[in-house]
């Protein structure tokens, strides 16, 4: 189902809790509002439709790829740049890492790590900072 984007900054910046097998709907729904707003944007946290759950969702370069509870173990290369999100009116200077490894369940509940670079790397860094409360 396509959920509207949320903008209220106080639920923006609560922390996310776990998600568990039962958050599995939030994925369709992640997946549903991502296709519709693909025109404008390259990853979701299931806080941006209403879900304080720790769920992201990241159009990569093999496609969209879901992670569940991801949690950042490394990250190298700072650089500076300015981010966009649907969830909040222009743009914000920020810091990210060229090439960070992360650990997370797939949408099958499955436990992954994986190293990632450039764009994607940072779509990850942008949604984790929403898993987080942290507002970009």
């Amino acid at each position: 189902m396509v959920r509207p984007i949320v903008k209220d900054v106080v639920f923006l910046a609560q922390k996310s809790t776990p998600a568990t097998k039962l958050d599995a709907q939030i994925i369709t729904d992640l997946r549903d509002t991502l296709q519709a707003n693909r025109e404008h944007c390259i990853g979701m946290a299931a806080n941006m439709i209403g879900f304080s759950k720790r769920i992201i969702i990241v159009s990569a370069e093999l496609g969209d790829m879901v992670m569940i509870n991801p949690v950042i173990a490394s990250k190298n290369g700072r650089y500076d740049t300015e981010e966009g999100c649907l969830s909040l009116v222009g743009t914000r200077k920020t810091q990210r890492f060229e090439s960070i490894t992360v650990r997370y369940l797939d949408e099958n509940f499955i436990a992954r790590k994986g190293k990632f670079c450039g764009l994607t790397a940072q779509i990850i860094q942008h949604e984790c900072d929403h898993l987080d409360g942290i507002i970009i």
